[in-house]
């Protein structure tokens, strides 16, 4: 069985040399996603739509390689204040309340740039079509 890697274009996956998702079979990694458009922090300061705009990209991810959000079972959030959980989850909550992957959220130190207030890993397994 192959596996495919998939790349968004952002700024940091050549220079870290990773892919934004992989496949192999039915199942995929989505590598951490921000609240970064055309290469800028998008939402300074708001954490409700930076984790907004990383379930985003996590989707866009996803649907290049034949998933959905449907198909997530984990997701793993990092966030840089754990004193703003509430507005993460919520939003989290809103676009993965039906579909209640497991989860973790972890406080960090920090992430790539000091604006980045959450990143969001995404695992999922594809229904096998009969």
């Amino acid at each position: 069985m192959s596996v495919v890697r998939l790349g968004s274009g952002g700024p940091w996956e050549a220079m870290i040399g990773y892919s934004r998702v992989v496949v192999r079979g039915d199942s995929a990694w989505v590598s951490g996603c921000t609240s970064v458009v055309d290469g800028v922090v998008a939402h300074p300061g708001d954490a409700a739509a930076q984790t907004r705009q990383a379930i985003a990209a996590i989707a866009t991810a996803l649907e290049r390689a034949g998933f959905t959000l449907a198909d997530v079972v984990r997701t793993r959030m990092y966030v840089t204040d754990i004193s703003r959980w509430e507005e993460v989850g919520r939003v989290h909550g809103e676009l993965f309340g039906d579909i209640r992957p497991a989860t973790a959220m972890v406080e960090v130190s920090s992430l790539l740039d000091p604006a980045m207030l959450v990143e969001i890993e995404a695992d999922a397994v594809r229904e096998a079509v009969a």
